[in-house]
């Protein structure tokens, strides 16, 4: 067999066993990347396989075209209301939290693997920052709904951590082979870092967004175009001596929030080459290591991973949060515990290899280890440290399908599917239920026919409707449709009552016989319950005050519409 042939038939074999792979993942709760890492491993020359790969240069290239397309969809998919509460917070983990990372490990990476302080602290540079592709692909994989403070936080410090720990690696690594330069070329080598990825990537991502919005292109087409100035955006920024990671995501940022029907074709083709980018890049990477070579490190390798894990990382975020943000402890904790590393990581210990650095492998090898105990220690019980720290809140119904139907250039139409499983819409009327003004039931399926909705049609549990309506329409509609056990998660989280936001002080205590301390009299209860969470409240937050736990339930851009009574 020829080498195509044998290269189409090993990446088709592994592709489609990583891709089954996450059955196995959702089943076994084993996180998904340290089974595409594991997949790549048995390939390997240590494994089944026996595949000899050590292309370092090949690996660091298809390591930036992975990353370049797994940030460009996470940008696509970050909302720009988020950063109201989660731009300032992430933006210190990505600078304070990954310098005092990098330096605790570096510190103690010195210690056990008896190198001096430079070389200590480029094994801490390399392991210092979170992983897009590792947070991204877990918290929306593992079905984590996480309160809007903390999923803003982390989503956004993944996606713009990568310049510091870049800065600090190169640096580093050019101290070791002396071609240091001296404190203002490094200062400004910093300052070019994020400066030109952010002027760049906004610039550059307001126009592309303007430009789709603009053309009328074949619908496979938009994505194809999105992806191929996105790369020009991350090639023309790296360039300049800029974060072409930073600038690829801010550019996705700015045309994931320009409304359009362009989205609606792009939002699917990027999600599924995400996947594959996340894929490809682990194989590769697994591929890249030799466990043998690892077992000599393994042990002090998992010292710095679990110090990583437990100390610098908790130390980090509790220095950059607490004294400046208004984060609770258990959200602390939370994030804290989402210090995930993945492939950043190891392909910054490339920069070694590549660089000439004496005893480059340590640097690979023992990044390799501590993504691996990441990956399986944080990863593996992301689940269940959401839930003890109370960081999550209920899912709404959402559509079970939507689709655009591509009439308007903005804010397009949609057809939205739900099937209806709350018992509330059992036998009523399609005339009766409260639909929003816009939206319009076009067919109904009973036992697999199609009937023609009137206004006297009643509904019956297990139907299946189809809303044509927009974007604006969902939270409605999502209401509307939520089922049982949607509504069941919702009161016990929420609370039974719900009051208005407007409602005085004074009359919410009056009605519930609670005292008020002096001059609280004239808030409304929105305005006290968001002084009580510190500012900048979100859904979910809860105060406890005379027994009774206030949750807001419902906001509108930064104010309190409805909060929920929770009496235990």
């Amino acid at each position: 067999m020829d080498s195509i042939n044998s290269l189409f038939l090993l990446c088709g074999a592994l592709i489609a066993l990583s891709v089954l792979a996450s059955r196995l993942s959702a089943m076994a709760g084993v996180p998904l990347l340290l089974l595409f890492l594991g997949l790549g491993m048995l390939a390997g020359e240590d494994g089944l396989l026996g595949i000899a790969f050590d292309d370092y240069s090949l690996a660091f290239v298809i390591g930036h075209l992975a990353l370049a397309m797994i940030l460009l969809d996470g940008g696509l998919r970050t909302r720009l209301k988020t950063f109201r509460v989660g731009f300032r917070p992430a933006l210190g983990l990505a600078t304070l939290g990954v310098f005092i990372t990098s330096g605790l490990v570096g510190v103690l990476a010195m210690w056990v693997f008896d190198l001096t302080l430079i070389q200590g602290l480029l094994v801490g540079a390399i392991v210092g920052s979170t992983d897009a592709a590792a947070v991204f692909s877990m918290l929306s994989g593992r079905g984590l709904n996480l309160n809007e403070r903390v999923g803003a936080t982390l989503e956004i410090e993944s996606g713009t951590n990568d310049p510091m720990a870049i800065f600090l690696t190169l640096v580093l690594v050019e101290t070791l082979v002396g071609d240091v330069g001296g404190v203002a070329s490094m200062a400004l080598f910093f300052v070019q870092q994020f400066a030109l990825a952010i002027a760049i990537g906004l610039g550059a991502g307001w126009l592309i967004a303007r430009l789709l919005r603009a053309v009328d292109l074949a619908p496979g087409l938009y994505s194809l175009l999105a992806l191929a100035l996105g790369f020009f955006v991350f090639g023309l920024t790296s360039a300049l001596g800029g974060s072409g990671f930073l600038a690829i995501y801010l550019a996705g940022l700015m045309i994931g929030n320009r409304p359009g029907r362009h989205l609606n074709f792009i939002l699917p083709v990027h999600d599924g080459l995400a996947w594959l980018s996340q894929i490809g890049l682990f194989l590769v990477l697994g591929l890249l290591v030799s466990p043998t070579e690892m077992l000599d490190v393994i042990l002090p390798a998992s010292i710095v991973a679990l110090a990583l894990i437990f100390i610098a990382r908790p130390l980090a975020v509790i220095v950059t949060l607490k004294p400046f943000f208004h984060f609770r402890w258990r959200e602390v904790f939370f994030i804290s515990w989402v210090g995930l590393r993945g492939a950043v990581p190891i392909v910054l210990a490339i920069f070694p290899v590549i660089g000439g650095v004496e005893n480059s492998a340590l640097y690979f090898n023992v990044a390799f280890a501590v993504v691996l105990l990441s990956l399986l220690i944080q990863g593996g019980s992301l689940p269940w440290m959401a839930r003890k720290m109370r960081v999550m809140v209920p899912d709404s119904a959402t559509p079970n399908q939507r689709g655009p139907l591509g009439i308007l250039p903005e804010n397009d139409f949609e057809m939205f599917v739900y099937r209806v499983d709350n018992a509330d819409l059992e036998d009523v009327p399609i005339r009766l239920l409260r639909f929003p003004s816009g939206a319009l039931i076009s067919a109904l399926f009973r036992d697999h026919v199609m009937l023609h909705p009137k206004g006297s049609t009643r509904l019956c549990l297990g139907d299946v409707i189809c809303v044509i309506g927009r974007d604006d329409d969902l939270p409605a509609l999502n209401r509307l449709f939520n089922g049982d056990a949607k509504l069941k998660q919702e009161r016990a989280f929420f609370g039974t009552f719900t009051l208005d936001a407007d409602a005085r002080m004074r009359d919410v205590a009056d009605a519930y016989g609670l005292t008020l301390s002096p001059g609280e009299a004239a808030f409304s209860l929105g305005d006290f319950i968001a002084l009580r969470v510190g500012g900048h409240p979100v859904v979910g937050d809860d105060v406890d005050w005379h027994g009774i736990h206030w949750v807001v339930s419902a906001m509108e851009g930064n104010r309190i519409t409805q909060v929920g009574l929770r009496l235990y």
